[in-house]
């Protein structure tokens, strides 16, 4: 069996080779990899500032710095997994109908192989596609989301397949399931109460930004896990605008007032023991990213993600 792992950076330094996330091989293959990192590099379904499709190699950049142990969960991932950076999903720019295509097409053989997907955005219309992906692997997923907007709008502009539509199209296309499905973070000004309330009436389970201040971070990680269970598949999304733009100036839409990066960090810790099939983790945009903090953080959530991965091999050898 070949076991896939990052270059150490003792020996090689981090500036030099290919930029890969944590410095893992690129290599496209399904075969003996309990993980795959790869970008989706799509953004014109954005309504405000473009640019994510340079997330995936920003947070790539930002990644070199990653070490293989993981104090904060007690574990050396490369212990228990094997690991590649898979390259990009070739999009369509403009045409996201074509690009969630590709993307179904693309993941299909990681899925078929039980391989965990990390995928880095883009904007968050890519979640469609991926959910597309993942619900015709296990049928309708629970969905995780954190992110300061709901995305269940039903149009913007007139247009059904935009960044803040992907979950209510979801919905409707049956590739989630609501009824343990949960939403946390959002926050910021709105067209009126149904931005919220709306997912609400989809089935979501809906923790607003102050309401999880009211609650304390043990308390929703609690409902997170009573939402959820432990058996069914789940599939996480992390918009980077979740996080207060303070720690994470490069988005698009960015809404003051959330949850500092260790919040973050912490929230995506506290998955384990979930039955996670995949990830993405989107709207990082390098242009507006200010010392690079947000691709910073980006790659840690990433990490803490391919952590996850590691834990639940763990506990599979243990038994």
């Amino acid at each position: 069996m070949v076991k896939y792992q990052p270059k150490d950076s003792s020996l090689s330094p981090r500036f030099s080779g290919v930029r890969t996330f944590m410095r893992l091989e690129n290599v496209r293959t399904e075969e003996d990899v309990d993980f795959a990192v790869l970008g989706v590099p799509f953004d014109t379904a954005a309504s405000n500032r473009v640019g994510a499709r340079y997330g995936p190699q920003h947070v790539r950049d930002a990644s070199v710095l990653l070490r293989p142990y993981n104090p904060d969960q007690e574990i050396n991932i490369f212990d228990y997994c094997s690991g590649v950076d898979y390259g990009d999903i070739d999009v369509v720019p403009g045409n996201v109908h074509r690009t969630y295509d590709q993307m179904t097409e693309g993941l299909a053989p990681l899925l078929e192989k039980g391989v965990v997907p990390i995928i880095l955005g883009g904007d968050h219309s890519i979640s469609l596609g991926n959910l597309r992906a993942f619900a015709k692997q296990h049928g309708p997923v629970a969905m995780v989301h954190f992110d300061s907007h709901g995305d269940t709008w039903d149009n913007y502009y007139g247009e059904k397949y935009m960044h803040g539509t992907p979950f209510r199209r979801a919905v409707e296309e049956g590739l989630v399931d609501t009824d343990h499905s949960i939403q946390i973070g959002m926050r910021g000004p709105l067209y009126g109460p149904g931005c919220i309330e709306d997912a609400r009436e989809l089935g979501y389970e809906v923790i607003t930004m102050r309401e999880s201040r009211k609650l304390g971070q043990e308390e929703v990680i609690r409902r997170i896990h009573n939402r959820v269970g432990t058996d069914r598949p789940v599939f996480v999304t992390f918009d980077i605008d979740f996080v207060d733009p303070a720690y994470a100036p490069g988005t698009g839409t960015p809404e003051v007032a959330g949850p500092t990066s260790f919040e973050a960090l912490e929230y995506v810790r506290s998955l384990d023991s979930l039955n996670i099939k995949g990830f993405d983790l989107v709207e990082v945009l390098p242009a507006y990213d200010s010392g690079d903090i947000t691709a910073g953080l980006a790659a840690a959530v990433a990490y803490e993600m391919i952590t996850l991965v590691a834990m639940k091999k763990r506990r599979e050898e243990e038994k």
